[in-house]
């Protein structure tokens, strides 16, 4: 073997080694960089929920229904919650505020298209529970307070597409759900108004 024959077979190696070392730090690279990544999905949760729903599954208790299309209509809706959270409704919102009675589903509906949050109370509800509802619903723009004959809790809290059912107005869970809903995004419409529409609410909010 001659010596350029040692030569060339020298420089191969080198060669070989120089790859191989370019390649064991593209890979060390590629590491870092999947672990950084990993890092960051880590830090965002990673699963590409939205802080809305985490809000709602947050409030133990809360209800939470899909709403399909809603649509404006003139006829009575057989809706699936009793009071409704959502679904097709009148062309008019009701006027936020509290009701010292019975108001139309279709009409709330719409109110709650809008970002309201529709408490009722049962009929006969202690007069104390009613005068705090009152005070509630004053410098809000977006509660709608009414009875509502058919529902097994004292208080019940609807919002669209969500729904708590307490006993105790005290509840801290009452003033969490309205925090969370009120004019909410989950709405289709939050911030359009809860006034100018149908009704003579007892207390204007």
């Amino acid at each position: 073997m001659t010596r350029s024959d040692l030569d060339r077979m020298d420089g191969n190696m080198s060669s070989a080694v120089g790859t191989d070392r370019s390649s064991q730090r593209r890979a060390g690279r590629a590491v870092l960089t999947l672990l950084a990544l990993g890092l960051v999905i880590a830090a965002c949760g990673g699963d590409g929920g939205s802080s809305d729903d985490g809000g709602a599954v947050a409030i133990d208790g809360v209800e939470t229904f899909v709403i399909g299309e809603a649509f404006h209509v003139e006829t009575a809706v057989d809706y699936d919650q009793s009071p409704p959270v959502g679904g097709d409704h009148s062309p008019q919102w009701i006027n936020c505020g509290f009701y010292d009675s019975g108001i139309p589903n279709e009409n709330a509906v719409h109110a709650l298209e809008h970002g309201a949050v529709w408490i009722t109370y049962q009929p006969g509800t202690d007069a104390g529970v009613l005068e705090a509802l009152q005070e509630r619903v004053k410098g809000e723009s977006h509660i709608l307070v009414s009875a509502f004959e058919d529902q097994s809790s004292t208080i019940v809290l609807s919002a669209w597409g969500a729904q708590l059912a307490v006993d105790d107005l005290n509840d801290e869970r009452v003033e969490a759900f309205i925090d969370r809903f009120e004019s909410s995004s989950q709405s289709p419409e939050p911030g359009a108004p809860c006034d100018r529409g149908v009704g003579e609410p007892t207390v204007s909010s």
